[in-house]
């Protein structure tokens, strides 16, 4: 029984992290377009870079996302085969749509 209480609280944690819009906004982008830095970001949402990593500290503190540094640069990609699930059927998309490694995990097909 504690197990599910232990599952319970990772997911609640998970659906905490989607449920704000622009942090929604970002996971979907980061499968679609695939690994992006903040400026790629600001571009597609419209928001300013501080708002962007601000939202993207809460991901990541989360595990849905992960970075990486490139130079000066930090890209960002899903690292949550959940997230992308559930962005999945939030939305009706199939992992075919996205460009994310994690996308992949979730297409098997039995």
């Amino acid at each position: 029984m504690e197990d599910s209480k232990v599952l319970y609280q990772e997911k609640t944690e998970l659906l905490k992290a989607l449920s704000h819009p622009l942090r929604l906004q970002i996971v979907r982008g980061l499968l679609v377009g695939g690994c992006r830095n903040v400026r790629c970001m600001e571009e597609g949402t419209g928001q300013s870079q501080s708002t962007i990593s601000q939202h993207l500290m809460r991901l990541k503190a989360a595990g849905v996302v992960k970075c990486q540094r490139s130079g000066n640069e930090m890209y960002y990609e899903v690292a949550d085969p959940g997230a992308a699930a559930v962005v999945a059927a939030l939305f009706g998309d199939e992992a075919g749509d996205y460009n994310c490694p994690c996308a992949g995990l979730q297409s098997e097909e039995g």
